[in-house]
């Protein structure tokens, strides 16, 4: 239960970051419609309860789709079903081990490229040690490719689907519904940091030459952030606790786990004192974790 708790925190963190980010700059574009769409996006998700989008999601969604009989199915490589979905997911080797770590590799060497380059482009320099980095940086993703990765694929097989990685229709609904209703609280937060930065920044960066896109990644997003971890922790940790309303949707969370067990044994306070120190352990490092990010981004005074 706890691992099944971990997992949707985990990825509906990631999931509700991208997502808010991406609407919340969505809400300030200059386009009408981009801009309309994602206040819809805001309104109507901020405003009705979680429990009841999970409803939604659950018996209006997943439980409606094809029975695994007539399992929707995209080349053999993903099938979908009431019994929920299925992809390829990696084979565990030495060789898929290898690839990955060169892939990892080549991301920190693209990164580190990126950074480079501006920073010549910046200072006015002509070194040319980016170019290395992004060169070393190719060559290792394309060893990445040579030496390839195994695969699990889904196999059709009689009344199921084996192999690959199954995602249940209660996992899939409780890291769905979770990761949009987070994301549309992160993007007010984001539109309210972006918009706490000085107009004069914005006037300044297009004195510069610098397009939209750059003004944002280089000048107001970082500035922006300073204001935006303090409410965004606040959101990391509402998703984490609003991971209980699994046992809604009969999702085996360390919650549903924790009832179990107390109408088994009997041991309602035991348990329910266990419950309260995991969820107050995994909120304190998510906290911790949060006020190191904002320490790294707060200007240093002297």
């Amino acid at each position: 239960g706890l691992i099944n708790s971990l997992k949707v925190m985990f990825f509906g963190i990631i999931i509700a970051t991208v997502l808010g980010v991406t609407v919340g700059i969505a809400r300030l574009s200059d386009n009408w419609l981009v801009r309309k769409l994602a206040g819809v996006y805001i309104e109507l998700l901020r405003n009705t309860p979680l429990l009841l989008q999970l409803f939604f999601w659950y018996f209006a969604v997943f439980l409606k789709l094809p029975r695994i009989e007539n399992a929707l199915n995209f080349g053999n490589l993903v099938f979908f079903s009431n019994r929920g979905l299925n992809l390829p997911w990696l084979e565990l080797s030495g060789q898929t081990a290898l690839a990955l770590l060169l892939i990892f590799a080549a991301a920190i060497g693209a990164i580190a490229c990126w950074q480079k380059r501006i920073q010549a482009t910046y200072r006015g320099t002509s070194g040319q040690s980016w170019l290395y980095i992004g060169i070393a940086s190719c060559f290792l993703l394309l060893l990445s490719f040579f030496l390839g990765i195994d695969w699990n694929l889904p196999k059709y097989s009689g009344n199921s689907v084996t192999g690959g990685i199954s995602l249940t229709p209660e996992f899939a609904t409780l890291l769905i519904g979770l990761s949009i209703y987070t994301a549309s609280f992160i993007a007010e937060v984001v539109r309210a940091g972006i918009q706490s930065v000085n107009k004069g920044q914005w006037e300044a960066a297009k004195a510069l030459g610098l397009s939209s896109g750059l003004s944002m990644q280089l000048i107001i997003f970082p500035q922006a952030l300073r204001v935006m971890i303090p409410p965004l922790t606040s959101e990391f940790l509402n998703l984490a606790k609003n991971s209980s309303l699994a046992v809604a949707i009969g999702y085996n969370d360390v919650y549903a786990i924790s009832n179990t067990i107390s109408n088994q044994t009997g041991k309602g306070v035991e348990m329910l004192l266990a419950i309260v120190s995991i969820y107050l352990t995994i909120n304190l490092i998510i906290s911790l974790g949060m006020n190191w990010v904002n320490k790294s981004v707060q200007l240093k005074e002297r």
